[in-house]
């Protein structure tokens, strides 16, 4: 049964198209490492963590700026970087928020994040509270949206 399941995967890999296409623009903030901003490939668009910074870089943390602030500058930078894949956030599939206090800013994460995702299907999401996160920021955001090829 194995050998079986193993030629479907090859033959399945075999007629993905296209090579990954790294994306970029100047109205979110540039990677702060050595990765993409977003990555197109094969009918999706993989984009990476969005911290709070705003274009020029500037971190908006919780002694400068509220929880919603933040969540507003992350959502900012993604629609940007959606613009720029010929994308929207109505065709946005997944989404993952990386959170350091899930017990005091889910609540406000959420208000902001249903204005953002307002038209179309929800996306899929998790929720995931973590001790840190880069540049000591305290919320993070990635997705996967549908780009046409």
């Amino acid at each position: 049964m194995f050998p079986r399941l193993l030629r479907s995967t090859v033959r399945f890999n075999s007629t993905l198209r296209g090579v990954p296409t790294a994306v970029f623009t100047k109205n979110a903030p540039a990677p702060v490492g050595p990765y993409s901003q977003a990555v197109r490939a094969n009918g999706f668009l993989y984009v990476s963590g969005q911290l709070p910074l705003t274009s020029t870089g500037t971190l908006l943390t919780p002694s400068n700026s509220t929880t919603e602030e933040q969540t507003s500058q992350i959502l900012a930078n993604l629609s940007a970087i959606l613009t720029e894949a010929n994308t929207s956030p109505e065709r946005v599939v997944k989404v993952n928020i990386f959170v350091k206090d899930i017990e005091n800013d889910f609540a406000k994460i959420n208000k902001i994040y249903g204005q953002y995702f307002a038209k179309g299907t929800l996306p899929a999401r998790s929720v995931v509270e973590v001790s840190k996160l880069p540049l000591g920021a305290s919320i993070e955001l990635e997705c996967v949206a549908c780009v046409k090829e």
